[in-house]
């Protein structure tokens, strides 16, 4: 209390411990007394908590970071300490958004013939590319992702982020794979046939 009105209010030392019945000797005994090793214990802890919230990215509970603390940081610390703990820093799990589908296949836009017919093996590269949308938990919040792989080797060729699901999203995802690979003749391009790869643009 007198460190954060000195702190706080600019008030001298003497004339406080005299308002509060506290000696100044008793009060520069308390100010230099070092911490104890529970008290030393619970600062690492509450460090070691900190850093597993930022692993998991706010999304880490009680227990997955009781997990992490023995996993990572080899220490024992009871649930309820870190519940506590927790309280105390202010660090709560950040909800996990419900699943959305990002594949609207209920439309009436014409749909190419799947030229695929569930063959995922070629030969080379730049032959056959499969397209998807899903959505990823990023620094500025959750952004739908359009990616383009080639069944090739895997590799992702292509893609685009955007917060809403369109088909501006899916064109620029495949502009960027067309300009950087530079397919032939005779690439075929799969999709998921959503209403945002049928579209005409």
């Amino acid at each position: 209390m007198i460190d954060a009105l000195r702190r706080e209010q600019g008030f001298a030392i003497a004339p406080m411990c005299r308002a509060l019945s506290v000696s100044k000797s008793g009060y520069y005994a308390w100010k230099n007394r070092r911490p104890s090793a529970r008290k030393l214990r619970e600062e690492c802890v509450k460090v070691a908590i900190k850093a597993a919230h930022k692993r998991g990215r706010g999304h880490y509970g009680p227990e997955k970071i009781q997990d992490e603390l023995a996993d990572v940081e080899k220490m024992e610390v009871g649930l309820n300490q870190i519940k506590r703990l927790r309280r105390q820093m202010n660090i709560k799990c950040k909800r996990t958004k419900k699943y959305k589908a990002t594949t609207n296949s209920s439309h009436k836009l014409p749909v190419a013939p799947n030229l695929l017919n569930q063959n995922f093996t070629v030969p080379g590269p730049n032959l056959a590319w499969v397209a998807d949308i899903t959505y990823v938990d990023t620094d500025e919040g959750w952004l739908y992702l359009a990616a383009i792989k080639d069944l090739w080797n895997k590799e992702i060729v292509g893609y685009a982020m955007s917060h809403r699901m369109t088909q501006a999203l899916v064109g620029r995802a495949l502009f960027r794979a067309v300009a950087i690979r530079r397919p032939g003749k005779g690439l075929i391009h799969h999709s998921d046939r959503g209403s945002q790869y049928c579209s005409g643009s």
